[in-house]
């Protein structure tokens, strides 16, 4: 993994020819922008600059394929056509390599994974080079023969890319990067996005917490045709799903088999490098899977991890007595496994050390404290000498193993099974559901998230009653959009905005037709998840930049997308299983029915798990969110959201964060306040750090509604 920072001048606006600086100042300013991501690559840094100074390329490098000087960035085609800055992984690029050198003569200058990407797009041109990669990535490519620029991202979000333009004197000037803060020292004046922020776009659509800075979205690439700079998007892949009337004719020792071998195959690519793989390993069955399956590999079939043979090593991390805390549970997982298991102790006190430099990182706010607890993790096998860690997320999100999910499978039966009990007795299918629902609403109130209702538009009630699908209240409690401390002006502006119509306005034309016509609701609630939340939240504050803060490079096995086309078109039944389906569960036919969540990665894991893992419900990761009064944490916010700096925001009211300072920690501590509380602060970090100007209401007086599919 690495860091990216790309120069492009564009013509101004009033259709000059752009007058770009000398190639010794862009290589300047590109040389401060990369020193602010250093951890993303402490281990070179380059820079190239086209002679009349229109593209300046830069890239600063963590090793993990190829550690020599062959592998620095940025990378140039055999013919000097072609220059690129890549970041991220590329799987099985050694075949990849192989078939180019043999059938279209391709000469390679070292045997680094990115180097393949450069070839792949000389030989097919984009899209279709893309068609071959597999793994994580985000790139720009500067095709110089055709004056076009290529930018990209993976299927799935797990690399970042944003980008932005500035007006620059004469010269407009398109910037790309992997993190945003990037972007301060090419000139960049941030601002607040408040729509977006009081809107959720920021963790729905292509918006940032930040005016005009946007993120360009997984499965999509961009080109443009230099100098006139017009942005144009493409999509090159999406999730898809079997029509929800579409019998399944597979048996299901079949599936639980194809999902293993997928399932393996994508660990076993991942365990590549030049350097030592570990693996993250809590008390869930994502990460315990991982661990059993490399633990088998290593012991049984000698595989190496990157460069590491023999013993396997877990890191994993400890809330002291915490009612969250899952690392008896991750050590007794490691014992039964045979593999080593080093732990990260997250006290009080580390948090409150911790948690602004966490923010700066994620460059969001964050609910919970656990992205600093992710932060403080991820130290822990930088300091063992690992680059590399395996790592468990995406498969709550293709499995079903959110808690909201078991409301969304029993809005309907499910047609592709049609010898379920549930897809034959709609009476019971319909009970469960009503007592699912309110399970769920329960498991919100009890987080303290603030789900509130919401006015149906006419939009929004459409998608409802045509799929039955709710959108989860929880996924807009979660961001920020429902706290109670927005000043005056935000509410009277856009209160009567339905926040569910980010969501349905999130999803492309495509989406919109399969999630009314087509897909089971199971499937339009996880497709949902995958396009917002996870891409947007999850594999930013609890993946790519809390993992990169200390230069560590994660693999999620189960967002490999073959392994993801495999497991979309398994029928919703097998994912969340009834129980009077089983027939070994003849103790069942007694009891009321239930849905076992995840059921058949549990059957796949089997051979790989302990007993305990293979029948332990879900526990997602939260860090705690009770604390003493006057303790590390309670001074921390009380220093940071301060009056001044809460009324520097301009977009917060002061009155709700006294409030939640004097209630939020102590034995009666109000968890939503708490909550509000880390949203707030994270806020004010950002907006010290990066030197954000105080929001106004006249720069928001002609706002309309965004709309994510407009042109560039």
């Amino acid at each position: 993994m690495c860091g990216i920072s790309v120069r492009i001048s564009l013509r101004s606006s009033n259709g000059n020819a752009p007058k770009t600086p000398g190639v010794e100042a862009i290589k300047g300013q590109l040389d401060r922008s990369l020193d602010l991501i250093a951890h993303r690559g402490p281990d070179s840094k380059g820079f190239w600059v086209s002679e009349d100074s229109s593209v300046g390329l830069g890239h600063c490098r963590l090793s993990i394929e190829d550690l020599s000087d062959a592998g620095n960035q940025p990378l140039h085609s055999n013919d000097g056509g072609v220059h690129a800055v890549i970041n991220g992984e590329i799987y099985d690029h050694e075949r990849i390599r192989n078939e180019l050198e043999q059938n279209h003569g391709c000469h390679f200058k070292g045997h680094s994974d990115s180097e393949v990407v450069v070839a792949l797009y000389t030989v097919y041109g984009a899209p279709a080079f893309l068609d071959h990669l597999r793994g994580e990535f985000s790139l720009v490519i500067y095709d110089q023969r055709q004056g076009r620029i290529i930018a990209t991202r993976d299927r799935f979000g797990i690399k970042p890319l944003f980008w932005t333009i500035i007006d620059e004197e004469d010269e407009r000037v398109l910037l790309f990067a992997t993190e945003m803060k990037t972007f301060l020292a090419m000139g960049w004046k941030p601002k607040w996005d408040v729509q977006s922020v009081f809107q959720a776009g920021w963790i729905i659509d292509d918006r940032s917490l930040f005016k005009g800075v946007k993120k360009l979205m997984p499965g999509y690439w961009t080109e443009l045709t230099l100098p006139e700079g017009q942005l144009r998007r493409h999509l090159y892949w999406d999730s898809d799903y079997n029509d929800k009337r579409q019998v399944e004719t597979r048996t299901v020792e079949e599936m639980i088999e194809g999902v293993r071998e997928k399932l393996i195959e994508a660990i076993r690519l991942r365990l590549r490098a030049d350097v030592p793989v570990g693996i993250y390993l809590s008390g869930g069955i994502d990460s315990s899977l991982i661990a059993g399956i490399v633990a088998k590999l290593a012991q049984e079939e000698n595989v190496t991890l990157g460069s590491k043979r023999g013993q396997v090593t877990c890191f994993s991390i400890e809330f002291p007595n915490s009612p969250l805390d899952e690392f008896d549970v991750a050590k007794r997982t490691a014992d039964w496994l045979g593999v080593d298991i080093v732990k990260c102790k997250a006290d009080e006190a580390a948090f409150a050390e911790h948690f602004e430099n966490s923010v700066y990182h994620c460059e969001y706010q964050t609910f919970d404290l656990g992205p600093t607890g992710k932060t403080m993790l991820s130290s822990i096998p930088r300091d063992a000498g690992f680059k590399v860690v395996l790592t468990g997320e995406g498969s709550d999100e293709h499995f079903a193993g959110y808690p909201f999910t078991p409301r969304d499978f029993l809005l309907e039966p499910d047609l592709s099974w049609p010898t379920s009990t549930l897809t034959q007795d709609t009476e019971r299918l319909n009970q469960m559901q009503r007592a699912a629902a309110e399970l769920f609403d329960r498991q919100v109130a009890a987080l303290g998230v603030k789900g509130e209702k919401f006015r149906w538009d006419e939009t929004c009630r459409g998608y409802h009653q045509a799929n039955r699908v709710n959108i989860p209240n929880t996924l807009l409690g979660m961001s920020g959009a429902t706290f109670p401390m927005w000043a005056p002006w935000v509410v009277e502006k856009w209160s009567r905005f339905d926040l569910r119509e980010t969501v349905i306005r999130a999803m492309s034309p495509a989406a919109r037709e399969k999630i009314l016509n087509q897909w089971h609701p199971l499937h339009t609630s996880l497709y949902i998840t995958t396009k917002t939340f996870l891409n947007n939240y999850l594999l930013v504050s609890l993946g790519d930049r809390t993992e990169m803060a200390h230069s560590i490079e994660a693999r999620p096995p189960f967002l490999d997308h073959n392994l993801v086309e495999y497991v979309n078109r398994l029928p919703p039944s097998l994912k969340l299983r009834c129980t009077s389906d089983l027939d070994s569960n003849t103790d069942q036919q007694e009891q009321e029915p239930q849905l076992i969540e995840k059921w058949i990665l549990r059957e796949v894991g089997k051979p790989f798990i302990p007993e305990e893992i293979y029948k332990r419900k879900k526990q997602p990761y939260l860090a705690p969110v009770k604390w003493p009064q006057n303790g590390p944490l309670h001074q921390m916010f009380q220093r940071l959201c301060t009056k001044e700096a809460i009324e520097n925001l301009g977009f917060v009211s002061w009155a709700p964060i006294e409030r939640a300072l004097q209630h939020a920690f102590g034995p009666d501590a109000d968890q939503g306040l708490f909550r509000l509380l880390v949203c707030v602060a994270g806020w004010v970090v950002l907006s010290q750090r990066f030197g954000v100007e105080k929001a106004t209401e006249a720069e928001w007086a002609d706002s309309p509604l965004y709309d994510p599919w407009c042109d560039f």
